[in-house]
Formats: structure tokens, C-alpha cells, sequence
């Protein structure tokens, strides 16, 4: 089969197409046909080795946690799944034709593969750094970065759980933001003022790691009240760097809920195929994205 492989930590050039060995599924897991895989921005900085106390490998490694596709091996101890039942979840080495999950569930109904892939982390991300923060119904989050994958997670969530919601983007995405039913300003220059004008803060998310832990710390005025998933230095100011996942299969099960209820939605930016994985890390890396990226397999 063909997989995304590295064989050492660098840029988006250390990533390959070879031929490998097939997957098969073990006790508690399931093979997918992989018909799309996520591209989470934990995948390039896993790549880069930023990560590795979270995410240990070891060398020659696959790329990728999350992906849709055919279920076509059930592993022993499994149940409620069959071959042919079309899930979405998160594994390993999910960048490549066959992959093993070991937290899945069936796809709702009219999402398509391409969509359903960039789920299962972003979802798992979104409520748990939700659940830390500790905002409730009735009081305001500021997201900041709130157009890429989690942001877009984050805000519906929050929305449905009667929380306001401020977002930070850029201009192209000031719309898109609204459309999930949040407040939104541009970031760069005089950004926390534009905050400021737009209501008080109780809690906030640092989901683009841009340098702006201490503004959210002084809007929130205590960095208890402060979350990071991409700021490795946040824990130098006293707000806590989430990086460690909760549990996907309740994670998922969640998605599930919120999608066939309408109230979760996040849009595939831009496909790429399997030969395009570095320049789908390339795009990650760059930022601005609204929605997902995925590769289609």
C-alpha cells in the first residue's frame, strides 16, 4: 500500500510516498479502506519533533491521527462495528491507503468521507480545552485564532452550550466567523482594544500560538482563565498548555450528536491527494485556513 512516511524530523521536504506493509487491526481496533485523513497541525509539529514527550515515535514514522473510510478488519474483543460500515476516527500512520483506528464511529448520515476526516481530533480538542478553560452558559470566551478547525469547533460548541463567543481572524475571515455566531475583529495591531469594544472576557483560547498570551491573560485578568494548544511558552506566563487528548470515543460520540442536530459543521478548505501531503503541511503551517484541509485518498 502507499503511506506518508519520514525517516528523519525536518521541513515538509522529509516527507515520502513509499509502498509499505499493510495494517491489521489488533484487540480493540478496526482497519479502515482510508478514504480521507485530517490534517491537524500536531501532525507537522510532530514531523518537526516539537512534540515528542506528547507524541513519542520512533523513526522511520507515518504521519497522521486522524481519517474516514471502510471498516474491512475488526480486531478481536470488537463489537458493534461490521466490515463495510463507514466510520470516521483517529489512529496512527492515518496518511496512507489502509489504517488501523482504535476509536471510531459510524459516519452521520450524509457527511461525506472528505468532511467526516477532519473531525475526530478537532472535536476532541475543542471540548476538552472547553471543558478546562471552565467557561459556562451565560458568560463570553474570546477564541483567538477561531477560523481553522478547532476555532470553527469551538464556536459552534460554545454557541450551543449558551456561551458567547469573540473571535480573532483575519480580515478575509471576519464573515465566516459571524456566520458561527461569533463577535468577530481582525488580530494585528490594537487587537485587544477591539476586544475591549466588543464586551468582557471571562475566558479565553489561544488556538494559533501567536504571541498574544500576556493580552489574553490581562483581558481575562487571571491566566487561570487563559488555555494554549499551540503556545509552547504559555506556561512560562502561568496559563496552561493543553496537549494531552481525552476521550475520543466520547469525543466522537458528541460529534455525532452535534452534527445530526445541525448545530456542527466545520468546511473542508482544500483537498489534497497522498503526493501532496507536504504541501498540505506547508499550507497548515502558514495558517489563515478556514475550516479543514484534507487529503483525499
Amino acid at each position: 500500500m502507499k503511506k506518508v512516511s519520514f525517516a528523519e524530523f525536518g521541513g515538509p521536504d522529509v516527507l515520502q510516498l513509499i509502498e509499505a506493509e499493510e495494517p491489521h487491526a489488533g484487540p480493540g481496533q478496526v482497519r479502515i479502506a482510508v478514504r480521507a485523513a485530517g490534517v491537524n497541525p500536531v501532525d507537522w509539529r510532530v514531523r518537526e519533533g516539537q512534540i515528542l514527550k506528547a507524541h513519542p515515535i520512533r523513526l522511520p514514522a507515518g504521519v497522521g491521527l486522524d481519517a474516514a473510510g471502510v471498516v474491512d478488519e475488526v480486531g478481536e474483543g470488537v463489537a458493534g462495528v461490521e466490515i463495510g460500515d463507514h466510520v470516521f476516527g483517529e489512529g496512527s500512520s492515518t496518511y496512507a491507503e489502509f489504517a488501523v483506528l482504535s476509536a471510531w464511529a459510524r459516519m452521520p448520515e450524509g457527511l461525506a468521507f472528505e468532511e467526516a476526516a477532519g473531525y475526530p481530533s478537532v472535536v476532541e480538542t475543542a471540548l476538552r480545552i472547553l471543558r478546562e478553560v471552565g467557561v459556562r452558559r451565560g458568560q463570553t470566551l474570546l477564541v483567538s485564532g477561531a477560523a481553522g478547525g478547532v476555532g470553527s469547533a469551538v464556536l459552534q460548541i460554545a454557541r450551543d452550550r449558551g456561551i458567547a463567543v469573540i473571535g480573532t481572524a483575519g480580515a478575509a475571515n471576519q464573515d465566516y466567523l459571524r456566520s458561527l455566531g461569533a463577535l468577530a475583529t481582525t488580530y494585528g495591531e490594537g487587537w485587544a482594544e477591539r476586544v475591549r469594544q466588543l464586551g468582557h472576557v471571562d475566558a479565553a483560547l489561544d488556538l494559533a500560538g501567536s504571541g498574544v498570551i500576556r493580552e489574553l491573560v490581562e483581558l481575562t485578568g487571571d491566566p487561570r482563565k487563559v488555555i494554549s494548544i499551540a503556545d509552547l511558552d504559555a506556561p512560562q506566563l502561568g496559563v496552561r498548555f493543553s496537549g494531552v487528548a481525552g476521550s475520543v470515543p466520547d469525543a466522537l460520540a458528541e460529534a455525532v450528536g452535534l452534527i445530526s442536530r445541525g448545530r456542527l459543521r466545520i468546511p473542508v478548505e482544500k483537498t489534497y491527494t497522498l503526493a501532496e501531503a507536504a504541501a498540505a503541511h506547508i499550507d497548515s503551517q502558514a495558517g489563515h485556513t478556514r475550516g479543514r484541509r484534507v487529503l483525499v485518498v
